[in-house]
Formats: structure tokens, sequence, C-alpha cells
């Protein structure tokens, strides 16, 4: 679909974009004059005469036009800083006013668009602002549905209640430590996750330049004691290497981390049930690993084929209940809502599998077209469920992890999410990831280690966020592993001392 917008500021054009975007899929916005005629005209203007107001239409192929206007709050006194932002959030409001009303479609986050609403709120709350306010303005000035609202602020509840100094954690840091190899790669996936099957030099390769990044970084926060958080191994899938690779991993780890005793947490995804063995899980409990994920995604065994995992929906179960007899008590489980073929009916198949199995904890995704996925290249060879559907299935999920006590802990959204929903993760009580949390509220400095890892800094004196990521391809991390520890040791350096 060709969308043409005219009358906008350059410095807005992405957040415009993003607004259009929840509402039409497939879509190209130009910002430009066109040759051809496009599917839909927007066209925007902004009136700071006497009453400051905004104006949008909307005109179609045929001709047929709808306009709405929406007066902004205004006075003389207001800073630069405040004008600019009252008239860019009533120009959000009044195209999310519009397109509401001429698509038919309701956005339950109304104009946020970003990935973390609980950060926005966790901010507010800290500035001292009332709960009460704080919804007034996320329902009034974000046109957030009430029920969003309710469900950030239990959120935000049960991240406090599990991390307790949460706002104090700015001068410690978390690790994230990226193995990038998998059985087979998903469909949906656009992780760095390369087929370890005929790899084997190239895992070797890799994980010496790992070591040595973990040595390197766990060296500098030894000497100038910087407390660690949480670890987490991620992926690809970090059980995809042999278990004595995971036992020199580990114990590298141990020996290089500063206090590896005082770690809150180390989870390891061994999301696909094929790379879990009883060595492995035996490596796991030997070096004390608090947690692991058990991925099924589905429990349709046609869903699973389609999307290119190669085991069974029996080799999950069976995984799962090997792990719970060899002592593993705190497993997660990932479920994807909308995946190819399914409906409701699958979903609620899905769910009552896993009623059986019990994990401590529970991630809800709702599936996202990420731009390089196959699933995205060949979309047609994919077909998804409305978002009616899509929307009936995540409620489903929320009815079903309330009534088997789970709690949502954390929540992230996504481009391309279908229904314009959400991602949230649910626990039983004192089961929550820490690193999750820490996370997607980015209250330290989380260093990336490995193939694909990004490094996100935090600057604990102003909050200020940087990136770093290491190259997702291990041919590239692997000439290069010294220098990427270099560059990370030389920010360290800059934000800690």
């Amino acid at each position: 679909m060709l969308i043409y917008v005219t009358g906008i500021e350059e410095k807005w054009e992405r957040a415009v974009a993003h607004l259009i975007d929840l509402f039409y899929e497939d879509t190209t916005i130009s910002f430009q004059a066109l040759e051809q005629a496009p599917d839909l005209q927007i066209d925007i203007q902004i009136f700071l005469e006497e009453r400051p107001q905004t104006k949008v239409a909307i005109t179609d192929r045929q001709g047929q036009k709808v306009e709405k206007a929406l007066i902004i709050e205004w006075n003389e006194d207001l800073s630069e800083a405040e004008q600019r932002k009252r008239l860019k959030r009533g120009l959000s409001q009044n195209l999310l006013s519009i397109l509401q009303d001429y698509t038919g479609l309701e956005q339950p986050w109304g104009i946020l668009t970003g990935v973390r609403p609980t950060k926005l709120m966790h901010s507010k709350l800290q500035l001292g602002v009332s709960k009460e306010e704080v919804h007034r303005e996320f329902q009034e000035e974000y046109l957030v549905q009430p029920e969003k609202s309710k469900l950030l602020e239990r959120i935000v509840e049960r991240q406090l209640s599990a991390v307790p100094d949460l706002y104090e954690l700015k001068h410690q840091v978390s690790i994230y430590i990226g193995i990038p190899f998998c059985p087979t790669k998903c469909a949906y996936c656009t992780f760095p996750a390369y087929a370890i099957n005929g790899r084997q030099g190239s895992v070797d390769s890799f994980l010496g330049g790992l070591h040595h990044e973990i040595k390197g970084i766990g060296d500098w926060l030894r000497q100038h004691n910087i407390p660690i958080t949480t670890v987490y191994f991620g992926g690809g899938t970090p059980t995809s290497i042999t278990a004595e690779e995971m036992d020199d991993l580990y114990e590298q780890m141990y020996q290089s981390f500063p206090h590896v005793e005082r770690i809150r947490e180390i989870t390891v995804e061994a999301g696909r049930p094929d790379t879990i063995t009883p060595d492995k899980l035996d490596v796991l409990k030997k070096w004390g690993i608090h947690r692991i994920s058990i991925n099924p995604q589905s429990y349709i065994q046609e869903t699973l084929k389609a999307i290119g995992r190669h085991h069974t929906v029996e080799e999950t179960i069976e995984k799962f209940k090997l792990a719970r007899h060899m002592g593993m008590d705190n497993i997660n489980m990932d479920l994807i809502i909308g995946l190819p073929g399914e409906g409701l009916e699958e979903f609620e198949y899905t769910l009552s599998e896993t009623e059986k199995l019990k994990p401590e904890s529970l991630t809800v995704h709702t599936l996202s077209f990420k731009r390089a996925s196959e699933m995205t290249q060949n979309k047609e060879k994919y077909p998804v469920a409305s978002r009616e559907e899509i929307t009936q299935m995540m409620n489903k999920a929320q009815l079903w992890t309330e009534k088997h006590d789970y709690s949502p802990y954390y929540l992230y959204r996504q481009k391309n999410i279908l229904g314009n929903l959400e991602n949230i993760g649910y626990s039983l009580a004192g089961r929550e990831s820490l690193y999750n949390i820490m996370i997607m509220e980015e209250a330290q400095t989380i260093i990336g280690l490995g193939c694909g890892a990004s490094s996100k800094w935090v600057d604990p004196k102003t909050g200020k966020i940087s990136r770093f990521a290491n190259p997702k391809e291990p041919k590239a991390y692997n000439e290069n592993y010294e220098y990427y520890t270099s560059v990370k040791i030389d920010m360290l350096n800059k934000l800690f001392l």
C-alpha cells in the first residue's frame, strides 16, 4: 500500500510513520511528491495563531475525504522544548484518532509506539508523580486504554518486589553472552543463529574468542570491584555446543568474573529441546546455573515443522521432565501467539499442554514479522490469524495465567508485531527473571560478549544510553575479538572510573 503524507517536518516523519504502520501492513510511506497516485493521502497542517491546533485529512484513491481538527493545550509561558513536545503529542493524538475512525481499528497502546512502556511508568513514579496522575496522563495524553495502563502498574509493582533496589543498581553491571549456533534456524528468527552441523571449526574459533572476552572483561570488573547482578547465556542456543565446551565455558566464567557466588541469577537458554542431554544438564547443575529456558513455542507438530524446528512435541515434554528429574527447579518456557496456521483452538491446546508441566515462568510472545526473517521474506508461505483472533489469543493467555497463579513481570513491544500487541513475561511468585527486568528497564549497563551480542552502556551519572555491538558472523568475530574486548574496556573506563 502506497501512502503519501504532506505537511510534516522531517524531524517528525519517523513518529508519523510508526503510527501509520499500526494500521496498515506492507506499506510504503512517502513524504516526497509522487509520480503515481497513492492509495491514501494524509495531509497534515499545524496552526499556531490564536488557538494552536492540528488538522489531519485523509483522501483515498476515489477522492473520498475525511478530516479532523484537534485543539492543543497551550499558554505563552511554555518553554520551547515543552511547545515542541505538545505539538508533537497533539499531532500524534489527532492522527491516531482519525486513523482509528477511518479504519475501525482501536489501538490499545494509543500513541505509544516505543518498546518499553514500563520504563516510562518507572520514570514518572521516580519523579514522585502519583499513580493516579500517571494513569490519567497515560490515558488522556498518550491515549493508552485503561486495561493497558493497569497492566503496566502491575508489572512495575512486581518488578520492584522482585528487585527492591532496582533504581540503585546503576553502579553494577549485567552480562549477556551470545552463542550463535542452533540445530536449525527458525523461520521467524533474526537472531545470530547458524546451523551448528559441520561448523566445528567455526565453533572452536568462536569459543576461543569468547573465552578471551570473558577473561578480559572479568579481569577488569574484578580489578575495579564492579559487582555483577545477572548473567544471561543466549544466542542462538547456548546448549548447541557440547557438554565439554559448556563445562570449559562456565569454568572460565567462574575463574574470571568477580564474586560469582554473589551473582543474583545466571540463566542459560536451553531453548531447543533437541540440544538437551543428561550430560549437559549435569554441567548446568555442577556450575550452579539458577535458571534455564526450554521453549516449545507451540505444541502443534505441524507448526513446528512449518517454522523450521526439527524437534517433536514429545521431545519437548521429555526434556522438560528430564530437567526436572535432574534437579532444575526454575524453568522458563516460551510460547508464540499467531504462528502460521494457528488460531485460538491451537493456542488453547498449547496452553493445556503447558498446564501439565507447570514451568516457573512463561513468556508469551506475539509473532513479529522481523524484516530479515525467512517468514517476512516469504509471507505468502506463512498465513497467520486475523487481528481479532490474535487479540482473542492474547486475552486467553492472560486469563490462563491468572487462573494458574502466574503474574506479569515484564513487557516489551516490537515493530511489526501482530495486532499491535505485546510480549509479556509471567512467573510464579519469586521466580521472575531478573535479567529480563534489567534489560527491559535499562536500569544498568549490560555488557554483551560473544557473537551478535550488543552492549548497552548506561551512564551511572547521567543515565545516557549508548550501544556497541559485536558482529553477528562468527568469522568476523573470530578475526577481531581482541579489538571488541578493548573497546568495551575503554568504555568501562569512561563510565566507571
